[in-house]
């Protein structure tokens, strides 16, 4: 009995990291607004925030791309500070009364209902992480049948899609009067229009 080996193409990782400078140059702001936001920060939240520019961080690792289809190199797209973000007019900003991220799961997001629920506060850990002082809040899970929704079955992979579009009239419907967004999630593909093959995620301002 032989045996067959079989010789794979290696897989080349590429490290992107900046230098301090770079860092500082992009997060560090002169802007009034944002140094007075800055210096109302107890003593934990400025530590936190001042580890964003060291190169060494923990919190703030280098990004690795696994191949070159990773998004950040097969989707170039120009460099942002955080000044020009901060200044983009379309930025969504909360208010006194819009200060909640509501999040409505659409469809099982696993094969059990503790591991649909054990991804939920995944989720909402992240939210509550990452945009720190808002509150985030489950909406009660719908099924797809509930969203009447465009669907259709992809030629290529077979499986189930629904319109992202249709989704964004959904969650529109749903919005709470304290909600600043609604935010869908489901394990099944999502497709813009008919000419396209699949979207990761769709986004509205309306």
């Amino acid at each position: 009995m032989g045996t067959r080996c079989e010789w794979k193409k290696p897989v080349i990782m590429q490290i992107v990291r900046h230098s301090e400078q770079t860092l500082k140059t992009a997060l560090i702001s002169k802007n009034p607004v944002l140094v007075s936001q800055y210096e109302k920060l107890d003593a934990g939240e400025q530590r936190l925030m001042n580890e964003a520019f060291q190169p060494a961080s923990d919190l703030f690792g280098p990004i690795t791309l696994h191949s070159p289809s990773d998004w950040i190199t097969s989707h170039p797209e120009a460099p942002q500070d955080f000044e020009q973000f901060f200044s983009d007019p379309y930025r969504k900003t909360p208010s006194p009364d819009k200060r909640s991220i509501y999040i409505q799961s659409i469809g099982s997001l696993g094969n059990t209902r503790i591991i649909s629920e054990e991804y939920i506060k995944w989720l909402m850990g992240y939210c509550k992480a990452y945009f720190y002082g808002l509150r985030v809040k489950l909406l009660q899970s719908v099924p797809v049948s509930a969203t009447k929704c465009s669907f259709r079955v992809s030629e290529n992979t077979q499986n189930l899609q629904i319109h992202a579009g249709d989704i964004l009239k959904f969650l529109k419907k749903k919005k709470p009067e304290d909600a600043l967004c609604v935010v869908g999630i489901t394990v099944i593909d999502l497709y813009p229009r008919d000419s396209w093959n699949f979207v990761s995620g769709q986004a509205s301002d309306r």
